[in-house]
């Protein structure tokens, strides 16, 4: 297994844009294409394939917050994907961009096997313009 294997694997995932990595960092960064349906459970499965293991993933994903039974979720423009947010430590969310388009920036945990829905820690939170 290489680098160039995982390269080539994320690179085949429908919506990717350019991937660099790096397995002296242990690390892989994804650019995807404007418009694309991109799942982190597609760029995940890409890297295990290979025999790799994934770890935490630091994304910017751009999306609709939303609210269900009291929780702050973002549903990911393009895939639908949805996650529940969480700060990633004191930050706070503001509760008035629930229903707006918005960009977050944070922290997808490694993977826990039947994660009904992926949690996001969150660093920031800003309106999409």
């Amino acid at each position: 297994m290489c680098a160039h294997a995982v390269r080539v694997a994320l690179k085949a995932v429908k919506g990717v844009d350019t991937v660099e990595v790096s397995l002296n960092k242990g690390l892989a960064t994804v650019t995807l294409k404007e418009g694309n349906a991109v799942t982190t459970k597609q760029l995940r499965d890409a890297i295990t394939k290979n025999g790799f293991t994934t770890k935490n993933s630091n994304v910017i994903v751009h999306g609709q917050l939303l609210e269900k039974n009291g929780t702050p979720v973002l549903r990911a423009s393009g895939s639908n994907e949805e996650f529940s947010l969480a700060p990633s430590g004191s930050e706070t969310l503001d509760r008035t961009l629930i229903g707006k388009n918005v960009t977050v920036e944070g922290t997808l945990p490694e993977a826990a096997s039947g994660d009904a829905m992926p949690a996001l820690r969150f660093r920031s939170v800003a309106e999409s313009k």
